[in-house]
């Protein structure tokens, strides 16, 4: 069946059932996060509603480090727009996807939607993307993000580090499960998937890219990678359609 015939409430329910194995890997890693965030003198409110707003893993560990050593609040912006640029660039890869007539206040609330995982169901969904799948993703998984900061804040204690620190690998399986099909119908992906992986584990030991901080290394691989692969396997503007099926579930 084809998109067209479901209505808007239909894939934003779409969106939130695929959300919630997100929100689960979510709330396995904000725990830690949560245990992080009470060492650093956070309450179980201010870890929730940071991580209500924020929702970036990396980012909010750096966040909660540099607010406990008195930062000021312009370097912290800073560093917090250094560290997360990576999504600049799922934005701009998904807006340009989207269908024409598209609302700039849609788009720029798409793009305020985005993680890693959204973006990776959200560009992997068949199709045109559709605003209404990202949110339905969006209200899923991001409350069991908060939720699961609060409760390391509050909880941390009780659980043995080795299960905590066990519960954070669920998110990376989930993230794997989300790029190997669409790897296995087309090889350039595959081949851009293969690739990334080894560049992105020798960048971590070369001379110089290895001082990079990590959000700047996935820019610099994603901008190499992605216009090599777009050089050399160019895809017609015909292989998405407006139509697409839906994988509804």
């Amino acid at each position: 069946m084809k998109a067209g015939a479901y209505s808007n409430r239909d894939i934003f329910m779409q969106g939130y059932r695929h959300g919630i194995p997100i929100g689960l890997g979510y709330f396995a890693v904000a725990f830690s996060l949560g245990i992080a965030a009470r060492d650093y003198g956070f309450s179980a409110f201010q870890g929730f509603f940071a991580s209500l707003i924020t929702y970036a893993s990396a980012g909010q560990y750096m966040g909660f480090a540099l607010y406990a050593t008195n930062t000021t609040l312009a370097e912290l912006v800073l560093l917090m727009f250094i560290i997360n640029a990576r999504y600049i660039l799922m934005g701009f890869a998904l807006n340009q996807r989207m269908p024409e007539g598209t609302p700039l206040r849609t788009r720029l609330l798409v793009g305020s939607c985005i993680t890693d995982e959204i973006f990776g169901i959200t560009i992997a969904r068949p199709g045109v993307p559709t605003p209404y799948y990202t949110f339905g993703a969006l209200i899923a998984a991001v409350p069991l993000w908060a939720l699961g900061t609060a409760l390391g804040i509050t909880m941390g204690n009780i659980l043995p580090a080795r299960l905590v620190s066990a519960l954070s690998v669920a998110l990376f399986g989930m993230f794997i499960a989300v790029i190997i099909p669409p790897a296995r119908k087309d090889k350039a992906v595959l081949g851009a998937v293969a690739v990334s992986f080894a560049l992105s584990y020798a960048s971590v030991h070369l001379p110089v890219v290895s001082g990079l901080s990590q959000g700047n290394r996935t820019i610099l691989l994603t901008v190499i990678i992605a216009s090599v692969f777009a050089a050399l396997f160019p895809r017609e503007t015909g292989d998405v359609s407006e139509g697409g099926e839906t994988n509804e579930d």
